[in-house]
């Protein structure tokens, strides 16, 4: 059986894209499995699949490198806006719709050439109650919270963007960071019952923010739409920027811009098609 697909990244988060308005991918948690590893794959944080929906113009599903399913993820929802655009899926539109496990989301698509190249996309409202996250924590949010990880003391903020995030500001350098050590720990802790993303984050002098991210069931990789929206809203909360105005959050892969408001996390950033292919499985 063979399968179409269209390698796509957002700031270097790299996913394989299925169209399945016109195939069938079967088993998509083993193949996602096979797929995303480099040297008997194609190579990638997973891979995506874009359907049909009944209630926006497509739909996505995302499987992570081990074969988890994930519910959103910010980069990849702007590579399915450029893939639909770009393929005249959604005839010229630059306001479309994506249904993900985390609602429906909508994306403003800025074109040039015919071309779809950034996208804001409307992530919702951040959700802060510990429980809804989730956080195996009692109380209102999870605000520079005490975490014992690897026997040191890290602060954490936690917030779900559709999915679970651990935010840890630093004083020291996260580029010095072991992430494949000190990562899992995060992601397994007894505290997160549905594992978590976990960002490590300096805050820098022009106000803009570095982080690195550690993502569950994919490990590190380049950048986390919903992690620095995560990154984002937990820079407000603790004080480190403003809430209204833009913030820039560098990734590993690029930039990201967040703007965090009383109704919604708005997040803005490129999208970029590597190469399209056809694979026997």
């Amino acid at each position: 059986m063979k399968l179409s697909f269209t390698k796509m990244h957002g700031c270097g988060n790299h996913y394989i894209y299925f169209n399945c308005f016109d195939q069938t991918v079967p088993e998509p948690e083993a193949l996602s499995v096979r797929l995303s590893e480099a040297h008997f794959g194609i190579g990638g944080d997973g891979i995506i699949l874009i359907s049909p929906s009944d209630k926006a113009d497509a739909q996505m599903r995302i499987f992570n490198a081990d074969g988890s399913e994930g519910k959103m993820c910010g980069n990849g929802i702007r590579c399915v806006g450029k893939y639909l655009y770009d393929n005249g899926m959604v005839r010229g539109r630059t306001e479309i719709t994506v249904d993900t496990l985390s609602g429906v989301k909508t994306l403003a698509l800025t074109v040039s050439g015919g071309k779809m190249e950034t996208a804001r996309v409307d992530m919702g409202a951040a959700i802060l109650a510990p429980r809804d996250i989730p956080v195996d924590l009692d109380g209102g949010a999870v605000i520079g919270a005490p975490l014992v990880v690897d026997e040191k003391v890290y602060h954490i903020t936690c917030v779900s963007m559709g999915n679970p995030h651990c935010v840890v500001f630093m004083d020291e350098d996260i580029d010095g960071l072991d992430l494949t050590r000190i990562g899992p720990k995060f992601e397994r802790h007894s505290l997160f019952p549905e594992r978590v993303n976990t960002e490590f984050v300096n805050a820098l002098p022009d106000g803009s923010l570095k982080m690195r991210v550690w993502e569950r069931g994919s490990g590190e990789t380049w950048a986390c739409g919903t992690g620095a929206c995560a990154v984002g809203v937990a820079a407000c909360l603790t004080g480190r920027a403003e809430k209204g105005k833009e913030i820039t959050v560098h990734l590993r892969g690029g930039d990201l811009t967040v703007q965090y408001t009383d109704k919604t996390v708005y997040m803005t950033g490129a999208a970029t098609t590597v190469f399209e292919g056809e694979i026997e499985i």
